[in-house]
């Protein structure tokens, strides 16, 4: 199925051929041996992208379905569950877990800045805390949580470390089975994410995976204010797909299993080796136009970049001008929306197709003024992307 424009919000992604193909495969029955078949080898995948021995879950629904499974499983009514936000969907665990009348405290850092290390070292010091929140990376602001010297702190703290991977899920590595700081003890507890970031399916699947001591701590809670998202109903499927809970996406599976090949194929490290790239690239040919990321290159994600316009930009006449030249980005979320637009540049988006977004973007803001080199640009876009390469 060829693709009429170039998508790159956030998400969802541009869907690859492949995965296009896989997801209009004949629909068969949920326990029909073939789709079982796959429903185990993408469950298995998804072990391997995490490296968990734990169990991972794979179900209709969306990230925010992952968030709540992580939390409501977890953190029981009345416990301490602390949100390290970076960002508007790191505060979205601040309103979920107060619905499961979980006592939320929040760490959160300024807009295009990381949370600071020695403020939530005091926070932790605290104690009580079932659980903290980490996003990886915040889809409003473009900012990449530094994990390296938060899962330390949280597991010494004696915390359950859940990431939040929605828009960091197969770019950046998220192993679970790694041992932070060195020591065996601190590693990631929950993982979860969606299908349609980095991953490169379309909207519609919840993904999360927990540890074997996340596991536990859902055993010790007893009964959850839960019944779709409650884990224990989900896991008999996950060990056996050819049973029932609720009906799972049959199409969905077929594309998430095609992509999850896809992604082990290239390897996490290479993998992550070029988003980097294009994140840097990206960044680097906007800031020619005079168009500044709202995250500073030390802490910036590679998956998006939140871009702030020069003055006198009008956000929905740029933003319509590239959709009307077939390049979708999208605009900016709460206090920075129409002063800023947000740019997706992960999962299986190509290299021509960014810089076929460097040249659009460029006439757009000739169309309001701007004095935009759009040579210099693609230039820059060209030899930063090269330079990336040969750096990592």
């Amino acid at each position: 199925m060829k693709n009429k424009e170039i998508l790159l919000v956030p998400g969802p992604t541009p869907v690859a051929d492949e995965i296009y193909e896989a997801l209009a495969m004949e629909t068969r029955g949920h326990t029909d041996p073939r789709f079982v078949a796959i429903y185990k080898r993408a469950i298995e995948n998804t072990k391997k992208l995490f490296n968990t021995d734990g169990e991972v879950f794979i179900i209709a629904g969306s990230g925010t379905l992952a968030m709540e499974m992580a939390i409501v499983n977890t953190v029981a009514e009345g416990e301490k569950l602390l949100v390290i936000s970076h960002g508007y969907f790191g505060d979205r665990f601040i309103p979920l877990g107060e619905a499961f009348g979980i006592e939320v405290d929040v760490l959160q850092a300024e807009w295009g800045r990381r949370a600071d290390i020695a403020a939530v070292k005091e926070k932790l010091a605290t104690g009580g805390y079932k659980a903290v929140t980490v996003t990886h990376a915040d889809t409003s602001t473009g900012v990449a949580a530094d994990l390296e010297a938060l899962i330390p702190l949280i597991k010494e703290a004696g915390a359950l470390a859940i990431v939040d991977g929605v828009v960091a899920t197969a770019a950046l590595q998220e192993d679970m089975g790694k041992a932070y700081g060195g020591n065996e003890k601190y590693k990631i507890d929950i993982v979860l994410t969606g299908s349609q970031k980095a991953i490169g399916v379309p909207p519609g699947l919840a993904i999360i995976a927990f540890s074997q001591q996340a596991l536990a701590a859902r055993e010790a809670l007893g009964k959850v204010r839960a019944y779709y998202a409650d884990i224990k109903n989900w896991r008999p499927i996950m060990e056996n797909p050819a049973s029932y809970f609720a009906t799972p996406p049959v199409n969905l599976i077929y594309a998430y299993d095609k992509a999850l090949e896809m992604v082990l194929a290239e390897g996490m490290e290479r993998r992550e080796q070029r988003h980097l790239s294009y994140g840097r690239s990206v960044r680097a040919a906007l800031r020619t136009y005079g168009m500044m990321p709202l995250a500073d290159e030390t802490v910036a994600a590679p998956t998006l970049s939140c871009i702030l316009y020069p003055e006198g930009i009008d956000d929905a006449k740029f933003r319509g001008s590239l959709a009307a030249r077939g390049i979708i980005v999208a605009g900016s979320l709460a206090h920075l929306a129409g002063k800023a637009f947000r740019i997706g540049h992960m999962g299986n988006t190509k290299e021509e197709q960014l810089a076929e977004a460097i040249m659009i973007i460029g006439e757009a803001l000739q169309e309001q003024g701007v004095n935009a080199d759009i040579q210099e640009a693609v230039k820059v876009f060209n030899e930063t992307l090269k330079e990336s390469k040969a750096a990592l």
